[in-house]
């Protein structure tokens, strides 16, 4: 006879999201979603507490390694880093936000593919290069960006960046997820598999989202031309009219 899972611990998903939709500290939803799941998986008070005092343990160096590289980030910032790439993609003709951030797709879902998750990311990366240069790129073809068209460039930028890591992940044979998969199918249904093909099988679909997403940049280029023309053609009527 099957035994019945208790899904009552999954509430503390729930209560992670409810949190963070609620805008409440990060470290206090994540702490009471723990002691929630423990709860609801009838665990003593004593076991929670230790689980969370052993997970705060073994991670207690990861602020140093967040803290260190956001500084040397914000010193080149200072020095001039995000002008510098502004004037350096001005200098390509050619050059397109779409374009941009089409190549820098396929360079962060290739690198991603082979592992290598730490060539981007949003701090050390998106903010202090890839969006400048996104910018840069549209201004030095349209002139003065409004604010709104600024921002949408930003989330871009941080959207293509997700998009290549978290496709691009899944084919690397070594990464966490796959692993995981493995081990589930051969537990859970005596499926046996090899982490090779499963990390083959993730191929098809990180091309797919290649080109759904690089059709979204291509578009992002027409909207943008046709916005910022009517707005200068806006701006000069006002003139005009003046």
């Amino acid at each position: 006879m099957e035994t019945a899972v208790n899904l009552w611990p999954l509430i503390g998903i729930a209560a992670i999201i409810i949190g963070f939709l609620l805008r409440f500290n990060p470290v206090l939803v994540v702490i009471a979603a723990g002691i929630i799941t423990g709860v609801a998986a009838h665990m003593p008070i004593e076991s929670i507490l230790e689980k969370l005092g052993s997970g705060f343990l073994n991670t207690r160096n990861l602020a140093l390694i967040l803290l260190l590289p956001l500084a040397v980030i914000g010193l080149v910032e200072r020095h001039g880093l995000k002008e510098r790439a502004q004037s350096w993609i001005a200098h390509i003709k050619s050059a397109t936000s779409g374009r941009l951030l089409i190549v820098y797709l396929f360079v962060r879902e290739a690198t991603a593919a082979l592992g290598l998750t730490s060539l981007g990311g949003h701090p050390q990366m998106v903010r202090p290069l890839l969006a400048p240069m996104a910018e840069g790129a549209a201004q030095s073809r349209y002139g003065e960006l409004p604010p709104q068209v600024r921002y949408r460039l930003r989330a871009m930028s941080a959207a293509t960046d997700n998009v290549g890591l978290f496709f691009g992940e899944d084919i690397f044979v070594a990464f966490g997820a796959i692993i995981f998969m493995h081990n589930f199918m051969l537990e859970s249904g005596g499926i046996q598999t090899e982490p090779l093909h499963i990390a083959l099988w993730g191929i098809p679909t990180a091309i797919c989202a290649f080109i759904i997403h690089a059709v979204r940049l291509h578009r992002l280029d027409k909207t943008l031309a046709a916005e910022l023309a009517s707005l200068n053609t806006q701006a000069l009527q006002a003139k005009g009219d003046r």
